[in-house]
């Protein structure tokens, strides 16, 4: 059975005909990002993943980590694979120059990390991590931190992890109890920290740790958390490691997913305190440490698309070779002859393509609103980059569970078994939803900061760049008629539970809680539909010049129309639930749940 193979064609389409990749490479900065680069990138990076990590998977979900002493000990068929990844230069691909970074387009790193995610989601988180602690650093941390750190981490010869959750702190991070006494130049860091993504291993010299914790006059709750580098080994001044720091890993999580991922409790300060380095200005640690956590928002959602991605191909592979049941013509038919069939691999193709789309897109606006010199541009891609952010993570990943339990089912019997891999992609799915930020939280994000914080002025934006991709597909013909219904509709629900949740008095405060979900659905399937609807736009119009695949383009077609079909009609069901109000939610007693 083939493992994986990168999907270069739909990335390549996606890129250059629905998100416009020649207006991102001619951003500042950008410039390199020619055609022939980008292909040349994409392939390698398809074979690398493919050929390196992808075979991993399997074996390092079976073998997981553990934890001997305070060393964790990491799957072994993993090793020297990450070194492989580093000497290849994929960590530094959409980095900062000045750092080392190869300064290429967020959207183009995206797309290679797709496909690590797809490989070995377990094994991708650590790069990830890292990723994220640069961003935080990058944009807040001082000029002499930068200099220290971000090479390293750039570089991939060292890595970085997010450390927030407590055991009694979880979402809450008002809760928070970890403490940092300022001691000279640095401060020294006590507490424990939990669910610690690659919280230690032997992969790098160094681990860069962000952690937040309070200063002892902090003020109570959220205001009073700051955000400190802690570093595993202590760097010296001339940049060579010194002695271990005080924070070692106490535990390595057994989980129901990602098993080659040690997710680890850590330590801090066990032993008189852990060296700190406070990054910005005192109790400032929160705001600094979203500029990690949305990034790591919209990778999250990546994730979806990755895991959603091999699933896919396992089962339309499985479906080929399964010969069950008869057909007309043929007494002995694979399965993929089956309607009911062909209407899952249909669900999981159609919701994985539109997922890659909404997370893509939302790259695509961080790279116009990062490199644009033009002040009112930049700020209304920074409006679209955080109206997009709790859609890609929270409708992504709800889906990922949906297709990933689909790819179970196309298996049958086969799917619950775990020697196939149908099932560990479920599993590696489940927690999609509920790391950073569970899906509930991004929908009450959603309506209660994006949308309400401006009185819906970013989402009615979107709403009308979705209305001219509505006009360019009605223009297109009968061809694409179904589309162009399905995605009217879509935008009229829309703007109707964008009217009922600026409109209300507030004298129901759990009225956006209740409807929260059901908006947040609502507007990622018809922001999903109006991306397909544009790829189906653009795959009719190559046809119509003789260009391109036209079998391939056809496909582009075929799925949008089955989105529009059978994805979007679930809009009316969400926009009625987002109207019904909280009285039943909360009728029940709570002693009766």
């Amino acid at each position: 059975m083939t493992i994986y193979n990168a999907p270069l064609q739909e990335i390549d389409f996606l890129l250059n005909h629905v998100l416009d990749m020649n207006k991102i490479s001619q951003l500042p900065g950008y410039e390199e990002a020619t055609p022939d680069m980008v292909e040349a990138i994409l392939a390698e990076a398809a074979r690398f993943f493919g050929e390196v990590l992808a075979p991993s998977n399997p074996l390092a979900d079976a073998e997981g980590s553990s934890l001997e002493g305070t060393t964790v000990i990491t799957a072994p068929s993993l090793d020297g694979i990450y070194q492989q990844m580093v000497d290849a230069g994929w960590p530094s691909l959409a980095a900062d120059p000045n750092y080392g970074g190869q300064g290429l387009p967020q959207v183009l790193s995206f797309a290679v990390d797709e496909m690590s995610q797809s490989a070995n989601m377990g094994f991708s988180l650590c790069p990830l991590l890292s990723r994220g602690v640069i961003t935080a650093l990058g944009k807040h941390g001082s000029e002499a931190q930068k200099q220290s750190v971000l090479p390293f981490l750039v570089s991939g010869e060292w890595t970085g992890t997010m450390n927030l959750t407590e055991p009694q702190a979880g979402t809450d991070l008002a809760a928070i109890r970890s403490k940092a006494v300022p001691k000279g130049d640095h401060y020294l860091i006590s507490g424990q920290k939990i669910f610690i993504t690659w919280g230690d291993h032997e992969y790098t010299d160094n681990i860069i740790h962000l952690v937040l914790a309070r200063t002892p006059d902090a003020p109570e709750g959220v205001k009073g958390i700051s955000l400190f580098i802690v570093p595993k080994f202590i760097v010296n001044e001339d940049g060579s490691l010194g002695d271990r720091n005080d924070v070692y890993c106490v535990g390595v999580e057994h989980k129901l997913g990602i098993h080659s991922s040690p997710t680890c409790s850590l330590a801090f300060g066990d032993n008189g305190g852990a060296v700190g380095y406070l990054v910005g200005e005192e109790n400032e640690g929160l705001v600094y440490m979203f500029s990690m956590m949305n990034h790591a928002r919209l990778s999250v959602g990546l994730q979806a698309v990755g895991v959603s991605e091999r699933s896919y191909q396992q089962a339309a592979e499985f479906a080929r070779e399964r010969i069950q049941g008869a057909v007309p013509g043929n007494h002995k038919a694979a399965i993929i002859n089956h309607p009911d069939v062909r209407r899952m691999l249909m669900q999981m193709r159609s919701v994985t393509e539109g997922s890659r789309a909404l997370a893509y897109c939302a790259m695509a606006h961080e790279d116009i609103a990062m490199k644009s010199m033009d002040a009112e541009e930049a700020a209304y891609h920074h409006r679209r980059v955080d109206l997009l952010t709790p859609l890609v993570k929270g409708w992504c990943t709800e889906h990922a569970m949906e297709t990933t339990s689909l790819g179970v089912q196309v298996h049958g019997g086969m799917g619950f078994i775990e020697e196939t891999g149908a099932a560990q992609h479920m599993r590696d799915a489940r927690i999609l939803p509920i790391y950073e930020g569970t899906n509930g939280i991004q929908a009450l994000d959603l309506v209660g900061r994006k949308i309400a914080r401006d009185q819906g002025r970013a989402a009615t934006e979107l709403f009308d760049d979705w209305s001219t991709i509505l006009g360019e597909t009605q223009a297109a013909g009968e061809q694409l008629s179904a589309i162009a219904d399905a995605l009217e509709a879509g935008i009229a629900s829309c703007r109707s539970s964008l009217e009922v949740l600026l409109g209300g008095d507030g004298s129901q405060w759990d009225a956006p809680g209740a409807a929260a979900y059901n908006i947040m659905m609502l507007l990622g399937t018809t922001a999903a539909g109006a991306l397909l609807a544009k790829s189906a736009v653009a795959a009719a119009r190559l046809n119509k010049a003789g260009e391109g695949n036209s079998s391939f383009n056809d496909n582009k077609i075929t799925t949008a129309t089955f989105f529009a079909l059978y994805i979007m009609p679930r809009n009316t069901a969400y926009l009625a639930a987002a109207l019904a109000g909280p009285e039943t939610v909360m009728a029940m007693d709570i002693a009766a749940l």
